[in-house]
């Protein structure tokens, strides 16, 4: 098997909310986008993978902890944190003997994270 592309399919009632956030907040580079009677979705580079976003009305609430998160690793942690809490959102930073992360939920409760570039495969 050949893989050219891999993705991540994010499911939302909050579509509008999460676009206007990986778009404006983090800044991910917006593929595509289609908007037509029964097809809406819109698509970020996520650093060489893709997000995409597609409506999901039909969704119950999420669980408060989602078996998943999306890390995105940047050279500078802190000065991503500020920048991120510049446009509202709630960012944690974690020191770890491993490394650093800054844990943040986006508009529909998903779990992210930004994690230093360094000692990361170390």
């Amino acid at each position: 098997m050949k893989i050219t592309t891999a993705g991540l399919i994010l499911f939302t009632s909050h579509y509008q909310a999460c676009v206007a956030f990986y778009r404006d907040c983090l800044r991910l580079r917006l593929l595509h986008s289609i908007n037509r009677p029964g097809e809406t979705l819109s698509t970020f580079d996520m650093g060489g993978a893709y997000l995409m976003i597609e409506p999901a009305e039909d969704l119950a609430a999420p669980p408060a902890r989602l078996p998943l998160k999306l890390r995105f690793n940047v050279p500078d942690i802190k000065a991503s944190c500020e920048d991120l809490r510049q446009r509202g959102v709630e960012v944690r930073l974690l020191h770890h003997g491993w490394g650093s992360t800054a844990e943040f939920c986006d508009p529909a409760g998903t779990r992210c994270a930004l994690r230093s570039d360094a000692g990361f495969g170390v």
